[in-house]
């Protein structure tokens, strides 16, 4: 499932992308790489797609079941979906660690893509998620899930960078099976006699 979803991000952003570079940027093919965002580990130019934290969005919980009739007289009762939210730091790597403008404007095209879709299109989704039940909402530039940044890079061992948040939240199924029930055909009324 999250191989998918970086599957599903990296073509989404390679077919929105070329359209709005035009010439401030240089013709170089932009490498779309999901690795740690270590500056020895990316080959410039490339845009980084860090999967740094994976949770369950809570506030998206559902306690009801959904029931759904089946052709054999019983239904079938199934737990709801567990939402998953997938958080992402978005950064940008040019050849000369000093080419802010460059790193600046690819951040900004990303940036006008990505929050011009409040979920990701159904026919981007590869894989696992083209059966998805629910839309993917996303979220762009809501607040990192790491204490903090200067940390985070600290601990990467490299300089801070520009960075953009991006949260895509899934569904995924509760493996707990579904459940056989019999049909009430018909209701009896309390308190009525046939007199």
């Amino acid at each position: 499932m999250l191989y998918d979803l970086d599957r599903t991000l990296e073509e989404f952003l390679k077919a929105e992308l070329p359209n709005r570079f035009g010439d401030s940027v240089s013709t170089t093919p932009i490498a779309i790489t999901f690795v740690t965002p270590i500056e020895s580990l990316v080959t410039p130019p490339a845009l980084n797609l860090f999967l740094y934290d994976i949770r369950e969005n809570q506030e998206l919980r559902s306690g009801s079941w959904s029931v759904a009739r089946q052709n054999d007289g019983t239904a079938a009762r199934e737990p709801p979906l567990v939402r998953i939210d997938c958080s992402y730091l978005i950064t940008c790597w040019t050849s000369d660690s000093k080419d802010y403008i460059t790193e600046h404007t690819i951040l900004g095209e990303v940036m006008q893509v990505l929050m011009s879709y409040s979920s990701l299109p159904p026919t981007v989704l590869i894989g696992t998620l083209a059966d998805s039940d629910l839309p993917l909402r996303t979220s762009v530039l809501g607040q990192a899930k790491l204490q903090s940044l200067g940390e985070f890079w600290q601990a990467m061992g490299g300089k801070p960078k520009a960075t953009l948040n991006y949260t895509v939240t899934l569904s995924m199924p509760v493996n707990t099976g579904v459940q056989e029930l019999p049909l009430v055909m018909n209701s009896l009324i309390l308190g009525e006699s046939n007199d």
